[in-house]
């Protein structure tokens, strides 16, 4: 299992990962080490641990608004689909009604034109 050498807030820590997943928990680190630091600048110096608690549960609340977002957002896509379906049915429902109507009206206008032809071969 592969280990890198990560450092938040001045301090290193050498962390254990998957194969091929150095790059993004180096990444991970140093975004936590970045809000830390915005803390300290923010709170002063209140201790490191709790920094770091502060830090991450204003993580922990960014994750759980993506969250709730996700969840409205993938409960609207559900709704939008729903309707597409229902579109989708009503519109064909629509199209056989337009087709029906279009087989009467060119079946009324044959009738109409054998109608006249019949009154144009006869003599007058």
């Amino acid at each position: 299992m592969p280990q890198i050498q990560v450092t938040i807030d001045g301090k290193s820590y050498r962390m254990a990962c998957g194969e091929g997943e150095e790059g993004h928990l180096a990444e991970l680190a140093a975004g936590l080490g970045a809000r830390v630091g915005e803390m300290r600048k923010a709170f002063g110096e209140i201790g490191d641990m709790r920094l770091q608690v502060m830090a991450a549960l204003t993580i922990a609340d960014e994750l759980a608004e993506a969250k709730r977002r996700l969840a409205a957002a993938e409960a609207e896509a559900g709704r939008l689909r729903e309707a597409a379906a229902s579109a989708a049915e009503i519109r064909a429902v629509q199209e056989a009604g337009l087709a029906q109507g279009l087989v009467a009206a060119a079946e009324r206008i044959e009738r109409m034109a054998q109608a006249l032809a019949g009154t144009e071969a006869r003599p007058g």
